[in-house]
Order: C-alpha cells, then sequence, then structure tokens
C-alpha cells in the first residue's frame, strides 16, 4: 500500500500530470500532446479559451497561455497594445501579449517551482483558475476597443463596469 501511494505521488512530481487530474475532476475536455504539454478549451462567459500548461524542465517553470477566441484586425491593434499595456500595469501576475504578425490575444502566467519544488493541486489549479477569470475580466475592454472604436482608457474604464454584471464561473467544455 505504501509503495502503490509513493509511486502515485511519484508520478505527480511533473506538474502536468496534477493538470490532468484537475481537468478530469472538473470535466474539463483535455489532450496531453506530449509529456510538456497539456491542452483544454474552456467556454467563459465572453469567449472559447483554448489553454495551454507547458512544464518547462531547463526553467522548472509550469507555463500557462491562454489564447482568446479573437484576432485584432491590423487597424485596432495599436490600440489594443496601449489597452494591454494599462492591463498589464494592473495585474500583479501575469501578462497579456498581442501577436501583431496575425492579432492573437494571450494571457500568460508561470508557476515558478525552482530547486525541485513540487506543484500541490491547490497551485496548479489557481494558475488556470486566475488565468481564466483575468480573460474574463478584460475581454470586454478588448472588445471595446476592437468592435465599438473606442480608445484604450475609455474602454478600459467601460469595460471595469460591465465586468461587475458578467456572469460568474467557468463552463468547460
Amino acid at each position: 500500500m505504501a509503495l502503490e501511494a509513493l509511486e502515485r505521488d511519484e508520478a505527480l512530481s511533473n506538474p502536468l500530470d496534477r493538470v490532468e487530474r484537475i481537468a478530469e475532476a472538473y470535466d474539463w475536455a483535455f489532450s496531453r500532446t506530449d509529456a510538456r504539454e497539456v491542452t483544454m478549451e474552456v467556454s467563459g462567459g465572453w469567449s472559447d479559451m483554448s489553454i495551454s500548461l507547458n512544464w518547462r524542465d531547463e526553467f522548472e517553470i509550469l507555463h500557462v497561455a491562454v489564447s482568446l477566441e479573437m484576432k485584432v484586425p491590423t487597424a485596432r491593434r495599436d490600440e489594443v497594445a496601449r489597452l494591454l499595456a494599462r492591463i498589464n500595469e494592473q495585474l500583479l501576475v501575469g501578462h497579456f501579449d498581442l501577436w501583431h504578425s496575425d492579432g492573437s490575444l494571450l494571457f500568460r502566467n508561470s508557476l515558478l517551482l525552482t530547486g525541485n519544488a513540487e506543484a500541490n493541486d491547490a497551485q496548479c489549479e489557481a494558475l488556470i483558475r486566475f488565468a481564466v477569470e483575468t480573460c474574463e475580466r478584460y475581454f470586454p475592454a478588448v472588445q471595446f476597443v476592437v468592435w465599438a472604436g473606442q480608445p484604450a482608457a475609455e474602454a478600459l474604464e467601460a469595460a471595469m463596469i460591465a465586468t461587475e454584471s458578467a456572469p460568474p464561473g467557468l463552463v468547460a467544455r
């Protein structure tokens, strides 16, 4: 019995094993693309999100990247970049990126596990939840800039009011 528990704990030393367990517990659709990556799809209140979690051995980092189901048109990319700079100033951890090559919008964050530290379930779940909740919180501001043509400052202010009435929680697919 003790050997079985030890083997189970050793199997969970890769934080992606924990991520898989969490996804299973929430019935989130996920795929283990290889030993270093898990991907999943989550439906939010404003947009569907693709989540990729990567384990980087060389840095001892569990990295999360959330891709929003939106491409920013070329004509609005500079204003969205200004918006993201304002949003990133407010974030304690993580940041938004805008890929100028194709207009993709991402949120990225990492859990640093230097010195052979092991992630626990609560840390892995918090990393995912924080990423999704942050995307949900600021997505309306991006929409205001992209689709309503508002300047970054006004869009951020309007979105913060709009998110107070946003639907709570996550719905996984």
